[in-house]
C-alpha cells in the first residue's frame, strides 16, 4: 500500500512528519486530520521500536529524525531523551499498536476530518 502524499513535496512531507512526531512525543496527544494521524501512527510506532531497542544505533537512528525540541524545562529533557527514557519503558510488554486515533468530527473551516492521535496508556492493559 503507497503511503499518503498529503499534497506535499517529499520534503515538505518528511518535515511535516517529523514536526507532528517531535510534537506527539512530547504531548503524547495532538490533534490533526485524520490523514495525517494515519501517515502519523506508522513513523511513530517504528520510532518507539527503536526506543525500546535502546542501543547507542537506535538512539543515533531516532536523533536523526526526531526535532531537537525541548521536551521539559524543568529536567532540560528533549525530544529524543524522553522517548527513550520515559516512552520506550512503559511498552516493554507491549508488541505494537503504541497509538489511538480517535474521531472528532470536520474541521469547521473546510470540513476536513480531525482526530486526536495519543500515545495508548499501558495500564489499559493491566487493567483489562
Amino acid at each position: 500500500m503507497p503511503y499518503r502524499k498529503l499534497g506535499r513535496t517529499s520534503d515538505q512531507r518528511k518535515a511535516l512528519l517529523r514536526d507532528l512526531a517531535t510534537d506527539l512525543i512530547i504531548n503524547e496527544r495532538i490533534e490533526t486530520t485524520e490523514a495525517r494521524a494515519k501517515e502519523l501512527r506508522s513513523v511513530v510506532e517504528k520510532l518507539i521500536t527503536l526506543g525500546k531497542r535502546g542501543d547507542l544505533h537506535a538512539r543515533r537512528q531516532a536523533a536523526a529524525f526526531v526535532r531537537p525540541k525541548s521536551a521539559d524545562a524543568e529536567s532540560k529533557q528533549d525530544a529524543v531523551q524522553k522517548l527513550f527514557s520515559v516512552i520506550a519503558p512503559r511498552y516493554n510488554e507491549r508488541q505494537g499498536g503504541y497509538t489511538r486515533i480517535m474521531k472528532l468530527g470536520p474541521r469547521r473551516g473546510d470540513g476536513a476530518p480531525v482526530v486526536i492521535i495519543e500515545l495508548v496508556e499501558e495500564e489499559e492493559k493491566v487493567n483489562s
